[in-house]
C-alpha cells in the first residue's frame, strides 16, 4: 500500500476530505508549519500521527525547507499532498520531490495563479471558475494539471459564496487525483501534460450564462 503525507497550515478541510475518502493509501502523517493549525486536532481525532515544523523557528526559508524535508523523509511517503499549505517552498525542496508532490489550487489554472483567486475572478468578470489539482514544480502554480472542476459564476456571487462552491469541488477532485496516483493511473504525456488511465470523458459543455432554448 502506498503512503501519503499531507501538509496543512489551517483548518485542513481538504485534508479531511482526503481522510474521509477512505483511500487505498495509508496516511502516514499530517505535518503543519503552524502549531495552532485547526487541522491538527482533526487529524488526531482520526488517529493520524501529527507533526509541527514551526515556520517561526526558521527565519531563513532554506532552514525551514531542510527541517520540513527531514520531517517528511522520516515517513518515506510515496506522495506528498499540499492541503491549504500556505508557505512557498524553495526550488531545491520542490525538485527533491518532483513527481510526488501535488497541490489543489482554487482556480482553473493557468488562470489566476497565486492568492485571492476568487476576488480576481470576479474583478475580471469571468463566467466560469473552478479548481485544479496539479503536480508542484519550481514555477508556482504551473505544474502539470491532473484534474479540474468548473462551476458557473453567478450574477450575485460574492467572493465568499464563490469560494464556498469552489471548495466543494476541491473536496471532490482532490481525493480522485490522489486515488489515481496511488493506483498508478497517472503518466506524463508526450505534450508535457498528464494522461489519466481509464478516465471518463462525455464531451459535455458548460455554458455560463446558459444558452437560450
Amino acid at each position: 500500500m502506498k503512503s501519503l503525507v499531507i501538509l496543512i497550515s489551517g483548518r485542513g478541510s481538504n485534508m479531511q476530505a482526503l481522510v474521509e475518502a477512505k483511500l487505498s493509501a495509508r496516511i502516514a502523517a499530517i505535518i503543519s508549519n503552524r502549531a495552532d493549525a485547526e487541522g491538527l486536532e482533526a487529524a488526531k481525532r482520526h488517529g493520524i500521527e501529527t507533526r509541527v515544523v514551526n515556520q517561526l523557528s526558521y527565519p531563513r526559508r532554506e532552514a525551514f525547507d531542510a527541517a520540513l524535508t527531514d520531517a517528511i523523509d522520516a515517513y518515506d511517503p510515496d506522495l506528498i499532498a499540499l492541503a491549504g499549505f500556505m508557505r512557498i517552498l524553495g526550488e531545491d525542496f520542490v525538485n527533491r520531490y518532483q513527481g510526488k508532490l501535488i497541490n489543489v489550487h482554487p482556480s482553473l489554472l493557468p488562470a489566476f495563479p497565486g492568492l485571492n483567486t476568487h476576488r480576481r475572478a470576479l474583478q475580471e468578470g469571468v463566467k466560469i471558475h473552478g479548481c485544479t489539482v496539479h503536480f508542484v514544480t519550481a514555477q508556482m502554480d504551473r505544474g502539470p494539471i491532473i484534474i479540474q472542476a468548473a462551476i458557473q459564476v453567478l450574477p450575485d456571487d460574492t467572493e465568499q459564496t464563490l469560494a464556498a462552491r469552489v471548495l466543494q469541488e476541491e473536496h471532490r477532485i482532490y481525493p480522485e487525483a490522489v486515488r489515481w496516483f496511488t493506483e498508478g493511473r497517472l503518466r506524463l504525456a508526450s505534450t508535457g501534460g498528464i494522461d489519466v488511465g481509464n478516465a471518463g470523458f462525455d464531451g459535455s459543455v458548460l455554458y455560463s450564462p446558459g444558452l437560450c432554448k
